[in-house]
């Protein structure tokens, strides 16, 4: 059985779309499960657009995805001798012929054609002139077959195809010597020995053009699957304005990978109403059978979802790992981290969907000054909390060690000597005091993050603000 051979073949222009991203997740899956091989290739023919910069930003989301390749990156940029030879080919077969039609002249018999009620395709003026490369500037063209249809069987689309006459005789290379796109990625796939070609839904109108050339080059083409294209909500295309469409939008959110990756494999393939899967085992899965063949939507609440899934599943230390540039952010410097501080981080991953929400959600921990929320401050750090605030100040001063079951043990005598005061009434305060708000972990476990030193300070604060409020 021949091997499977896939690629993924981006263009360096920006940053790594997440369409482009899903793109490579299945093709580096297809591969994986049938012992094959991922190509990765730069397909950087728009020299006005490409850039290293952007080139390093696709590998930067890949690798941060964790898809690897087999071989490349090869850049379509350091393969023009490739191109040119394959345009030369053509011509000594009288598959090619050179073009002398002006742009100019191009548009004035396309609007000609159109105005009178007519599809514009190339008319063929060159096709029989037999011009020889000393004709002067001249594109080169592909002679299409008069009649018939390029068809091919989608892997996902099904049969499809486009008649012959409804293409043209397609331009090969410009003027400029610079190859066309569909003919550059015709002999990358050859040279490349790909198997199947696996991409987006918007480059199947590109296939019966390319299967012309495989057929003029006298060449099997591959296997082709289009997957259907990423929407956002309401099923509207996405929009790098209204939605955050590069993968290192969502890094920087501080979803995990594991999440952003989850997601992308359901968004237009499933397995039963299996949500959750890890690389390895979506490799072991995956299949184009079950790629559907309508646009998917990229569901934000289900990555939200995903992400609370897989910090839960973090090992502890893995977890603090990926955390640390996060808290350093909310800090302003670089966090130690305390066993306090670790215990806290473990109850804010039950209740946090990235990376970024935990850090926040224990800014209270990781910065010397807090702010209170005004509502909260007004609703508990009232004249009544002054007294039961004051003496749980005092009585934690002498808590030795400043650990849970002592802090509760405190709590206790300064509850009964108001009154049996309810713990609700005292907790609120303290809560408000440490954290600025009055959702946090439990109270115990709060001052153990804060700390002893810390906790004393916006107790006292807290009751400073009470009496000269």
């Amino acid at each position: 059985m021949p091997t499977v051979r896939t690629r993924f073949a981006p263009s360096p222009t920006g940053f790594l779309h997440v369409g482009s991203a899903r793109t490579a997740l299945f093709n580096w899956a297809f591969a994986r499960r049938a012992g094959g091989r991922l190509v990765l290739r730069i397909e950087d023919t728009d020299r006005e657009r490409s850039t290293r910069e952007s080139e390093a930003a696709v590998l930067e989301g890949l690798a941060w995805l964790g898809i690897d390749w087999d071989e490349g990156p090869f850049r379509q940029s350091e393969r023009g001798p490739r191109y040119a030879a394959a345009v030369e080919e053509l011509l000594a077969k009288d598959r090619a012929y050179r073009c002398l039609c002006s742009p100019a002249e191009l548009e004035e018999r396309k609007a000609r054609t159109i105005a009178a009620g007519e599809k514009w395709t190339y008319d063929g003026r060159c096709r029989e002139l037999g011009l020889g490369p000393g004709c002067g500037p001249h594109v080169v063209r592909l002679r299409m077959p008069e009649r018939g249809q390029l068809a091919w069987d989608d892997l996902v689309f099904g049969a499809s195809g486009q008649e012959v006459r409804e293409l043209g005789d397609a331009i090969l290379r410009r003027s400029d010597g610079q190859p066309l796109y569909n003919l550059a990625v015709v002999v990358d796939d050859l040279d490349m020995e790909i198997s199947h070609v696996i991409r987006g839904a918007d480059h199947h109108i590109n296939t019966a053009l390319q299967l012309a050339i495989y057929q003029a080059l006298g060449r099997a083409p591959p296997l082709f699957a289009h997957v259907p294209l990423i929407v956002g909500p309401g099923g509207k295309k996405l929009s790098k304005r209204r939605d955050p469409v590069s993968v290192q939008d969502y890094r920087d959110q501080g979803f995990l990978p594991e999440a952003v990756c989850n997601w992308l494999m359901r968004v237009g393939w499933s397995h039963g109403d299996q949500e959750i899967f890890a690389a390895r085992e979506f490799c072991e899965l995956f299949d184009l059978a079950h790629v559907a063949r309508s646009s998917a939507q990229a569901d934000p609440a289900k990555l939200e979802w995903l992400g609370q899934h897989w910090l839960k599943a973090l090992p502890r230390a893995e977890l603090l790992a990926r955390l640390r540039p996060f808290l350093a952010q909310v800090a302003g410097q670089e966090v130690r981290t305390t066993p306090g501080l670790e215990k806290l981080l473990d109850l804010l991953r039950e209740r946090s969907r990235t990376l970024r929400e935990m850090a926040e959600r224990a800014r209270f921990a990781l910065v010397e000054e807090i702010a209170y929320e005004e509502r909260a401050a007004r609703k508990h750090l009232t004249a009544e909390a002054e007294g039961p605030l004051r003496d749980l100040h005092d009585r934690l001063a002498a808590v030795e060690p400043w650990e849970e079951a002592a802090l509760e043990r405190a709590f206790e005598e300064v509850r009964s000597r108001h009154g049996d005061l309810p713990m609700g009434r005292l907790a609120q305060p303290v809560r408000v005091a440490l954290t600025g708000g009055t959702a946090s972990p439990g109270i115990y476990e709060t001052l153990v993050a804060v700390g002893r030193e810390r906790a004393l300070a916006r107790l006292a604060e807290a009751v400073h603000a009470i009496r000269h409020g």
